[in-house]
Parts: structure tokens; sequence; C-alpha cells
């Protein structure tokens, strides 16, 4: 199966975990986009009814009107039940990287607001340790990012300003800018690195989803099947 069939695969198995009624954290990226077009089918087949969603970014949620997902703001529910989002890196015990899709912050924000985070995705993403494979994106304001540049190469990262193709600087749907960390040998102790790096003014948020995930549905070559934060990690070679 090619990426695609594989993303939609996840998507599909992940959809099993949405029931009638439900308040839904809608992710960001390629893999979630193949799972709000099987909920907006699921919705107008009939199969689900009742569901409203938030979206974490702009695309998002102009794919979900789109296909006729009624959609609400965060805040007008005290809680969602659940959010579907994808994720950049998922290791061991289910921490993960995000924010390669420019989102970052309102993902984590849609994730905090749920009872429960179902991470959707390929078995390309698995990894021993988190920051072996992409680097960690980090949001900032935009004022001063070179002091900010020079603050997360001290934590000894090679750190870039994100550009996109034609060569513009990357916002997110807040308006603020990303540098991508890269740690030659991996993140040893994330948890540790995102205090640091939360610690310091003009930071806003870090790509790091630590404990959040309570399962990954994860599409690979003899089909999707589920990880739990017990589950081994055995990354593709």
């Amino acid at each position: 199966m090619n990426a695609e069939t594989l993303k939609r695969v996840a998507a599909a198995k992940a959809l099993e975990s949405v029931e009638s009624g439900m308040a839904l954290g809608l992710g960001t990226g390629s893999t979630v986009w193949h799972f709000v077009d099987l909920l907006g089918e699921a919705l107008g087949a009939g199969r689900l009814d009742g569901i409203v969603g938030v979206p974490t970014s702009v695309q998002t949620e102009r794919q979900a009107l789109d296909a006729g997902i009624p959609l609400i703001e965060l805040g007008s529910r005290e809680t969602l039940d659940l959010t579907i989002d994808g994720a950049d890196e998922v290791a061991p015990g289910l921490d993960l990287i995000k924010g390669l899709g420019a989102a970052l912050l309102r993902e984590k924000m849609v994730a905090q607001a749920s009872k429960r985070l179902i991470i959707i995705s390929d078995d390309s993403k698995l990894v021993p340790q988190l920051g072996v494979k992409v680097p960690l994106p980090v949001e900032v304001v935009d004022w001063s990012v070179d002091a900010l540049q020079m603050f997360i190469e001290g934590t000894g990262a090679t750190v870039q300003l994100r550009f996109d193709a034609d060569g513009n600087v990357v916002r997110s749907d807040n308006g603020n800018v990303f540098l991508d960390a890269r740690y030659p040998n991996g993140i040893d102790d994330p948890a540790a690195l995102e205090r640091r790096l939360l610690y310091r003014a003009g930071i806003v948020d870090t790509g790091f989803f630590l404990g959040m995930a309570e399962a990954a549905v994860i599409a690979g070559k003899d089909g999707a099947y589920t990880l739990t934060t017990e589950s081994p990690i055995t990354a593709r070679p």
C-alpha cells in the first residue's frame, strides 16, 4: 500500500472510536485529512449524527465545513470527548513530536481540552526516541527571533527558521513563526527540555506532546493496529 492508502486505513480505524453525539477535536495534517473526509461521509450517510467539531487550523476548518461537519468554538463546551490528530514522531509511552504542519499551538490547546487523544499515523512515524527523525518545532513570536534562535542553539540544537517552498517565512494561524530545532543524537530528556524552552519569554510553545495520547492507530503493510502507552515501539527499518 502507498502512503496515502496507509493513512486512510489508519483514519478508518480511528473512526471506529467515534460515537454519535460526540464533540470532537479535529487535528491538522495529511493523515487527519482522511479522517475528516471519512467523518463527513459517515455523517452524510447517517451512520453518525449529533457530531460537532473543533478544528485546529483554518485548513481543517475549511475541509470540515465542506464535508458538512458542524463546528463549534473551543470553550463552548467544558470538555471535548475525543481529539483525533496526527503526529510527526511517535515514541515509547506515546510521547509525540508534532507541529511540522504549523498548527502545534492550536493542536495542543484542543488536545488539552479533550478527555481523550488518539493519534493516527503510518508506521514511518514510529521512533525509539524523540528527535531522531524530525526536528522539534518551536513556535515563537517573531520579534527578536535571532535571540530566540541563539537561546535554542544553546540547548545543543541546530536551529533554522522555517520557510515555505516559495521562500516565505511560515506562520501559524496565530501569526507566529517557527524555529525547527534538530538534535543530532535525538532528545534524551524531552520533559526537561520542554521546561527549559517554555521558561524562555518569546517561546509560545513546543512540538512536544508528552503523556497526552491514550492510543495511536498505526497503519503498516499488514493493516492497522493500535498502540497504547504500554506498547513497545518498533520503528520501521
